[in-house]
């Protein structure tokens, strides 16, 4: 690829993660800004505590629609994993400190999913599992991501190699933003939905 057009494609990553659905989702459902809300955090968990299941489905598909989208098209010009991955991380971060809103994002973690949909399915889906496990038993999503992703480097090592300095990055980066539910949970407020 030619390094033009990856910078370009990676600015494009970063653009489309600093758009946070969760704002125009719940304007569209009449709700209040999720920013000054329950956890306090752009995110489909909290859109949830605030909404429901509806608008927070919604939140969460678009929000890992814009970490695949980038993915796929770096893919369709047969980009190497590890470009893949840089383009994935721009989206990502751009989810966690978003240019459009002062550099105040989310936790990043809907974004990782769908690009992790994208670079490695398997271990994605079984990521996806163990978060779905952790909910079930303690009904704490900070508690469940956080799980969800230390373990990604594990999985991702033994069935897609090529994709652990991903997921290695992604555990640090999510576990550093959990960093605040981690204290509560140690502290036992954290709060279940």
């Amino acid at each position: 690829m030619e390094p033009v057009f990856l910078v370009v494609l990676c600015f494009a990553a970063y653009a489309a993660g600093s758009v946070l659905f969760a704002m125009p989702v719940c304007r569209l459902w009449h709700l209040p800004d999720p920013r000054a809300q329950g956890s306090r955090n752009p995110g489909a968990t909290n859109v949830y505590r605030i909404g429901g299941w509806p608008p927070a489905a919604v939140t969460l598909a678009l929000d890992a629609g814009k970490g695949w989208l980038p993915v796929w098209l770096a893919q369709q010009f047969q980009n190497s994993i590890y470009i893949q991955a840089i383009v994935a991380l721009c989206a990502i971060t751009g989810h966690m400190v978003p240019v459009f809103y002062r550099f105040q994002g989310g936790k990043g973690v809907a974004t990782a999913l769908g690009a992790g949909l994208a670079m490695a399915p398997t271990t994605t889906l079984i990521l996806a599992g163990v978060w779905a496990l952790a909910m079930w038993r303690w009904r704490i999503s900070a508690l469940a991501s956080v799980l969800a992703v230390i373990t990604g480097p594990i999985v991702s090592a033994m069935i897609e190699p090529s994709t652990l300095p991903l997921f290695g990055l992604l555990a640090i980066l999510i576990v550093v933003r959990h960093r605040n539910n981690l204290i509560r949970l140690a502290q036992n407020r954290e709060t279940p939905l």
